[in-house]
C-alpha cells in the first residue's frame, strides 16, 4: 500500500506509474532524493519506496521548494515525452494505427520480473524503443504470480530454485476497469464445460501500454487459477493452457482494452515466437462470426500477422500431442465454423501425432522473420519443408537483426561521457553521427570510464558473492577472502546467459591447467565473471553450473573466477557495463542472435565470440575477436577441444597482451582504439531503435496495408483470394511442363561465356486453369557439385506467353543471362500468381518438368 501523498507531491504517482523512469536517469535521481537510504534498501524500486517512506519525510519534501521544482521538471518532461510527435509521426501516409505485440515474457525492468532470458529482455526493449520512436504498439503477455524463479546455490554448487510470490498491488501495475470501476475480465472456454477467467493488468512503458493477463481469481477453480503461476512451468497441459490464454485470451484482452480506451482495433498482430500462435485461431473465429468462411478468414488474418521465430533448432519449438489439441479445440469446446481438423492442420508436421506451434505461426502469418541474418538463413533451411519445391532462399522468411535499448543498457558513466562528447539522441533511428562523436573522446577519458565501470562491477560482484557464500553455509569468519575477490585493474571477462548445453558454459574448462595459468598470472592476470540460470527441468544445464562452481570454489583460482547466482536485469547491467571482454562460445549456428554482447559493445566492451547470431554479420576484424569454429568435425569432444584451444590461443596471444600494452600515461592505446572503433561501428547497429524501425518499414507497414486491403468490403478480397487458392489447389495436379528447349549461348561457343544470353522456350499445359492464374518462370543457376542436378544461387525471370501450342499447350519463352561462372543449369517452373499473394511461394504450389 502506498503512502498518501501530500498534494504538492501528487505528480510522484504519475512518475512512478510509468516505467519510463527505468530508462530516464533524472527521474531515478529524483526517486533517490526522496530517501537515499530507503532507495538503496528497497533495491531502487520506486513502488516500494513510496510504500515504505514515512509520512514525516513526505511532509518535509512537500515543504522543500527545490524538490518540488525538480518534481515539476521531471513531470513536465514525462508529459512532453508522452505527447510530442516522434519519428513514427513523421512517416505520413496510411500507417498502422495500432500494432499488437504478443510475447510470453517481457523484461522491462527488474522491478517487474516477468522474464526468463533473452526473449523477454528483447520484448521489453522492443516496447521501449517503440515508445521512443512513437510507434503505436500494444504489448500483450501474462502476469506470472511467481515470475520465473530466483536462483540460489546449495553447498555443493547445485542450482536451487525458489518461487517468491508476487503481489500485483506492489508492482507498477493498474487493473483495467470498466467505466463503473469494475475490473475487466475475459473468459476462455475449456473442455468439459470449464471456463478460464483472467483479469487484465496494465503497465505503462512510456507511450506504450503492456497488458498482462492474470488467472489468479477466486472465481476460477484451483487448476485454472494456477495457469499463470510460473513462467515456463508445469507439464504439457499446463503449458497449453498458458499459450491458449496468451493467444486467445490475449486477443480478447486487446478487444476489451480497445473498447475501454476508444482505440480502433490493431491493424497488425506481431507474434514474438510461437507461444502466442493461437491468437490467429481466435481472430479467425471472430471473422467467421461476421460471416466469412474459414478459408477467407484465414487469408484476412494472415495478411495482418507478423511471426518472429527465435528458435534455430527443432528441439526448441513448442510441440503438443495432436490428441491434446483435438481435445481442446474439438468436442464440447469446438467453435462453430472453426473445425478442429483445420486447426490441427495449421500445426501439422512430419510426425502426424504432433502439433507444431512454429508451423502454425508460419501458416498464420504472411510475413515472418528470424532475428539475425544468419538465423534467417538457418530458419529458411529449417522450415523449408513447408514450401516443398522452392529453393531454400525463396522460403518467405526474412530477418530483422535484434537490437538493445540504448538508455536501458548504457551505464550512467558511459551515458555521461557520450553526452559530453555530443551524443544527441540515442533514441533516433540513425545515430551514426552521434556515435562518431562519442568515439572521438580522448583516450584517457574512454579509459577512465572503463576503469570506473570495472570498479563498480567488482564492488557489486563482491556484495553478491558474499550473500551467495553465506546462503551456501559459509560463516562470517570464513568470508574474509571475498574482500579480495577480483581486482578493478585486471582484464575482466564476462560470460552470462541462459545455460542450455549448446551455449557451452564450460568450454573454458576444457584445459583447466591452461585456464588456471591465465587466471593466476602475476604480471598479466585475467578474471572471469560467470552468471546464468538453467531451466528447472534441465538437469544437464544444472550439472554444467555445478562443474563451473566447483572450479571457481578452488582456493587457487577463486579470487579470479566467480559464479554469481540469480542472473537478472540488475546484475546484467553491471556485467555488460563493467566487463572488458564479452565471451560467447555457442555451437554455431545455434545462437539465434545473442544480444548480451550488443549491450557490452554499447559500453565499450569488446566481443570475443564464435561467429554466430549477430556477431556473424557485424564482426569486422577490428571490433573484437572471432573464435574459429571446427565446422564439420563430427566428434563432439574433438570439436570442443579444438574450439577451446582456439579460445585459449586468442586470449594468450592477442587479447591479454593488447590489454596490458600501456603507454606512458598508463593507457592501452591500441585497446582503446578498438573500443573507439566498436563504439563507432557497432553503436548505431545494435540499437533497438534501429531494430524497431526495421520492423516498421519492412514488416509493419506492408502488413498493415495488406490487412486493410484484405479486410475491405467486409473481407471481400479475403473471399476472393480464398476462392482463387481453392480453385488453383484443386486443379494444380493438371499443370505440367511438357517441353523445354534452349538456343543462343551454346551456338555461340563450345563453352558458354559469362554474360551471354540463353533463350529458353517451354510448352505448358494448365488443365482447367488459365494463363492469368499462373506465372511461368525460367530458373537458372550454378549446378551443385556431385551427382545432384540441384541448382544453387537460383535466379528466376518470368517467361512471356507467345501463343498456343499443339493439343491445348501454351508456349512461353524468356532470355536468360549467364550470370554464373562454372557449371550452369536451368529449368522451367510454374507457380500461381494473384495480386493479393505476397510471394510466389505463399500457396506452396510449384510444378517443374518431369524428370527424364
Amino acid at each position: 500500500m502506498r503512502a498518501a501523498l501530500p498534494a504538492p507531491l501528487a505528480a510522484l504517482d504519475e512518475l512512478v506509474g510509468n516505467l519510463h523512469w527505468c530508462w530516464h536517469p533524472p527521474t531515478l535521481d529524483l526517486f533517490e532524493a526522496v530517501d537515499p537510504a530507503l532507495w538503496r534498501a528497497c533495491g531502487q524500486d520506486p513502488v516500494r519506496l513510496l510504500g515504505e517512506v514515512s509520512a514525516d519525510r513526505l511532509a518535509e519534501l512537500a515543504a522543500d521548494e527545490e524538490f518540488r521544482w525538480r518534481l515539476a521538471e521531471r513531470h513536465q518532461e514525462l508529459r512532453q515525452y508522452l505527447t510530442e510527435p516522434r519519428w513514427y509521426q513523421t512517416l505520413g501516409g496510411d500507417v498502422p494505427g495500432l500494432v499488437a505485440y504478443f510475447s510470453p515474457e517481457f523484461g522491462v525492468t527488474a522491478v517487474l520480473p516477468q522474464y526468463s532470458g533473452g526473449l523477454g529482455i528483447l520484448a521489453g526493449d522492443h516496447l521501449k524503443a517503440a515508445s521512443d520512436l512513437g510507434v503505436p504498439v500494444l504489448g500483450v503477455g501474462l502476469l506470472y504470480r511467481s515470475g520465473y524463479f530466483s536462483q540460489g546455490l546449495t553447498p555443493d554448487g547445485w542450482q536451487a530454485e525458489q518461487y517468491p510470490a508476487l503481489d500485483p498491488h506492489g508492482l507498477p501495475l493498474t487493473r483495467l476497469r470498466d467505466a463503473d470501476g469494475t475490473p475487466v475480465q475475459i473468459r476462455v472456454g475449456l473442455p468439459e464445460g470449464r471456463v478460464l477467467r483472467a483479469q487484465i493488468w496494465q503497465a505503462y512503458v512510456g507511450r506504450v501500454t503492456l497488458l498482462l493477463l492474470d488467472s489468479d481469481l477466486e472465481s476460477n477453480t484451483p487448476a485454472e487459477r494456477a495457469v499463470t503461476d510460473r513462467l515456463y512451468g508445469g507439464g504439457v497441459d499446463h503449458r497449453l493452457l498458458q499459450e491458449v490464454l496468451l493467444g486467445i485470451g490475449g486477443v480478447r484482452a486487446v478487444r476489451a482494452w480497445c473498447a475501454r480506451t476508444g482505440t480502433p482495433a490493431p491493424d497488425v498482430y506481431h507474434t514474438n515466437e510461437g507461444h502466442a500462435g493461437f491468437l490467429g485461431i481466435e481472430r479467425i473465429r471472430e471473422l467467421v462470426d461476421t460471416g466469412l468462411d474459414f478459408d477467407a478468414a484465414l487469408r484476412v488474418v494472415r495478411a495482418g500477422t507478423v511471426f518472429t521465430t527465435h528458435t534455430p533448432v527443432p528441439a526448441g519449438i513448442d510441440r503438443f500431442p495432436r490428441e491434446t489439441i483435438e481435445r481442446f479445440f474439438g468436442g464440447d469446446n469446438a467453435s462453430p465454423g472453426v473445425p478442429v481438423e483445420r486447426v490441427v492442420a495449421l500445426g501439422a508436421e512430419a510426425d502426424p501425432s504432433v502439433f507444431n506451434m512454429a508451423h502454425m505461426g508460419l501458416r498464420l502469418a504472411q510475413r515472418a522473420n528470424g532475428v539475425s541474418r544468419l538465423h534467417g538463413a538457418v530458419s529458411r533451411e529449417m522450415f523449408s519443408s513447408l514450401w516443398p519445391g522452392f529453393d531454400v532462399d525463396e522460403v518467405p522468411i526474412t530477418s530483422v537483426t535484434n537490437g538493445v535499448h540504448g538508455r536501458t543498457w548504457l551505464a550512467r558513466p558511459s551515458l555521461e561521457l557520450a553526452e559530453r562528447a555530443g551524443l544527441a539522441d540515442l533514441d533516433h533511428t540513425a545515430p551514426d553521427a552521434a556515435f562518431a562523436a562519442v568515439s572521438k573522446a580522448p583516450d584517457v577519458d574512454l579509459w577512465s570510464v572503463r576503469g570506473e565501470l570495472r570498479a563498480r562491477l567488482v564492488t557489486e560482484a563482491r556484495r553478491r558473492l558474499r550473500i551467495s557464500a553465506a546462503h551456501r553455509g559459509a560463516t562470517e569468519a570464513e568470508l574474509g577472502w571475498v574482500d579480495e575477490v577480483l581486482d578493478p585493474d585486471v582484464l575482466t571477462i564476462g560470460f552470462a546467459r541462459r545455460v542450455p548445453s549448446y551455449k557451452r558454459l564450460t568450454l573454458m574448462l576444457r584445459d583447466r591447467g591452461r585456464l588456471e595459468r591465465l587466471l593466476t598470472s602475476t604480471d598479466r592476470p585475467v578474471q572471469i565473471l560467470v552468471a546464468g540460470k538453467a531451466h528447472p527441468a534441465d538437469e544437464g544445464g544444472k550439472k554444467l553450473i555445478q562443474e563451473l562452481v566447483w572450479f571457481a570454489d578452488d582456493p587457487r583460482v577463486r579470487r579470479r573466477i566467480v559464479f554469481l547466482p540469480d542472473y537478472d536485469m540488475g546484475l546484467a547491467r553491471h556485467l555488460v557495463a563493467g566487463c572488458d571482454v564479452w565471451l560467447n562460445n555457442p555451437l554455431r549456428p545455434l545462437e539465434a542472435c545473442g544480444t548480451s554482447g550488443m549491450k557490452s559493445a554499447l559500453n565499450g566492451g569488446l566481443n570475443l565470440s564464435v561467429r554466430d547470431g549477430w556477431w556473424d554479420e557485424l564482426y569486422d576484424g577490428q571490433n573484437g575477436w572471432a573464435i574459429p569454429t571446427a565446422t564439420g568435425v563430427v566428434d563432439e569432444n574433438r570439436r570442443d577441444d579444438l574450439e577451446a584451444a582456439a579460445l585459449y590461443e586468442l586470449l594468450e596471444n592477442h587479447v591479454v597482451p593488447l590489454f596490458y600494452d600501456r603507454d606512458q600515461a598508463g593507457v592501452p592505446a591500441r585497446w582503446v582504439g578498438m573500443v573507439r572503433h566498436t563504439l563507432r561501428t557497432l553503436g548505431p547497429a545494435v540499437l533497438a531503435s534501429r531494430m524497431v524501425a526495421d520492423y516498421v518499414q519492412r514488416l509493419y507497414l506492408p502488413a498493415g496495408a495488406a490487412s486493410r486491403r484484405m479486410s475491405a468490403d467486409g473481407g471481400a478480397p479475403g473471399r476472393e483470394l480464398a476462392a482463387f487458392a481453392r480453385r488453383v489447389s484443386e486443379s494444380w495436379g493438371e499443370v505440367t511442363v511438357e517441353h523445354v528447349e534452349s538456343s543462343g549461348a551454346e551456338e555461340q561457343a563450345a563453352t558458354p561465356r559469362l554474360g551471354a544470353t540463353l533463350r529458353l522456350r517451354a510448352e505448358v499445359r494448365l488443365g482447367r486453369l488459365v494463363a492469368g492464374d499462373v506465372e511461368v518462370q525460367a530458373c537458372s543457376g550454378r549446378v551443385a557439385e556431385g551427382d545432384s542436378d540441384e541448382l544453387r544461387d537460383v535466379h528466376t525471370v518470368p517467361m512471356r506467353l507467345t501463343g498456343d501450342g499443339v493439343d491445348g499447350r501454351l508456349r512461353y519463352e524468356a532470355d536468360v543471362p549467364l550470370a554464373h561462372a562454372g557449371a550452369f543449369g536451368y529449368t522451367v517452373r510454374v507457380v500461381p500468381t494473384h495480386p493479393l499473394l505476397s510471394s510466389p511461394a505463399e500457396l506452396g504450389l510449384v510444378t517443374y518438368p518431369l524428370p527424364g
